[in-house]
């Protein structure tokens, strides 16, 4: 049976300060530039992935000069020795966080052809939320010319039982140690380990997705096995650059293209590190009043707004995926109609503190999602309004850390 999943040659840095190495994914902090600040002078004159990659809070910052940096700063990686190649495998990770004791993760290769973007989709590999396409353009100038690719991307699966991450974390003293460090900017520790031997890994992902057990936890008998939780814009800018490649090659060059995968990392969804946390609208550069009256037409179920200060509870009747879309099709309508700005904010005090910085500013808080609800509403209604939950807090999100050759 597919799953859509095979083993990768991972490259990892030759460095003697990984803490310099691994930093956090491009999208987080988009609102707080000390934070990137402080990280540029943590990792200055090491190896580091911030070589590598483009954070998006710099994104109306000479992107065309950035984006030629980054490719040059990989070819240089590349060319210097500064990486090297791990035998065909996959790495199981055990990541510790401020707020967790313990996340279980194994980093592998999916293959783009099972993975699907749209709403509703049948695909063994499928988005939990909506894809916004304007948002692939600009990541797809940075991938088309990549040498290397560093995933920040994070692929939930369902086993109830835990018997597939937390058996290979049982046995992770038989495996070869990669890595053991302190992240950089407090965000916790990270081990790796290689996994040489994949195929009962492989084997024992491919029975969830027997008839017998779908049906019974979803109603039908649906082929869905792994559900992207976090970095689906990178995923599907990952597809959209592999669905212009393959135009060009013959059937035989698709089968094993480097471009047609891409490095990700899988987290049983039952795992106890993973945890949902709603993401916030934060609002700015609108008159408050104005933004607030409009907002109260508006049945964005129960949700918190924060303005001037203060914080209202509002009980509507929409439950949540429906709120969420009412809320942000609001905020569409005002910031076309009247300007503004919106961002995307993890944490009430991160939130709170951003509003109360500025006087032309609003903050909306969602209520939190079950995790357990994810894959039967996926299967049943698709793909959950953009932006509805995060696995976790802004730090505990994956650290650019394991690479891969995409050419």
């Amino acid at each position: 049976m597919k799953t859509g999943i095979k083993n990768a040659k991972i490259l990892l840095p030759k460095t003697d300060d990984m803490s310099a190495w691994a930093c956090i994914a491009c999208d987080q902090f988009t609102s707080q530039i000390d934070y990137w600040q402080n990280l540029e002078k943590t990792v200055a004159g090491k190896p580091t992935t911030l070589d590598l990659f483009y954070p998006e809070i710099y994104l109306n910052d000479n992107p065309d000069k950035r984006i030629a940096k980054i490719n040059e700063n990989m070819k240089r990686y590349l060319a210097d020795g500064l990486v090297e190649e791990l035998p065909e495998g996959m790495i199981l990770t055990v990541r510790s966080t401020p707020f967790v004791e313990r996340r279980i993760g194994i980093v592998c290769a999916i293959d783009l052809e099972e993975y699907q973007y749209s709403q509703k989709s049948e695909a063994l590999i499928r988005s939990t939320e909506g894809t916004i396409e304007e948002r692939i353009p600009p990541r797809l100038k940075i991938r088309k010319d990549a040498e290397i690719e560093f995933p920040h991307v994070m692929i939930l699966f369902d086993d109830e039982k835990r018997e597939i991450a937390e058996t290979l974390y049982e046995k992770r003293d038989s495996l070869k140690k990669l890595y053991d460090f302190d992240l950089n900017m407090g965000g916790g520790h990270i081990e790796g380990y290689f996994i040489e031997k994949t195929d009962d890994l492989i084997e024992k992902i491919s029975h969830l997705i027997d008839s017998e057990r779908v049906i019974k936890k979803y109603g039908k008998d649906d082929k869905f096995l792994f559900a992207v939780g976090d970095g689906n814009h990178s995923l599907a800018t990952a597809k959209a650059h592999w669905n212009a490649i393959k135009e060009n090659l013959t059937e035989e060059e698709r089968k094993n293209h480097p471009a047609r995968f891409a490095l990700a990392e899988l987290v049983n969804i039952y795992d106890e590190g993973i945890y949902f946390r709603p993401i916030y609208r934060y609002v700015f550069g609108i008159d408050v009043n104005k933004f607030l009256n409009g907002l109260k037409q508006v049945d964005g179920g129960k949700i918190r707004v924060h303005a001037n200060k203060v914080t209202v509870k509002v009980d509507g009747k929409n439950a949540l995926p429906e709120g969420i879309r009412a809320v942000d099709a609001y905020i569409k309508k005002y910031l076309e109609e009247f300007g503004g700005e919106v961002d995307y904010v993890h944490g009430d005090d991160d939130l709170k503190n951003l509003v109360d910085a500025k006087e032309d500013a609003v903050g909306i808080m969602f209520e939190e999602m079950d995790k357990k609800d994810l894959f039967k509403y996926v299967s049943t209604t698709g793909a959950l309004p953009r932006k509805t939950f995060s696995m976790g807090e802004g730090i505990e999100k994956r650290y650019y850390l394991e690479g891969r050759r995409i050419k």
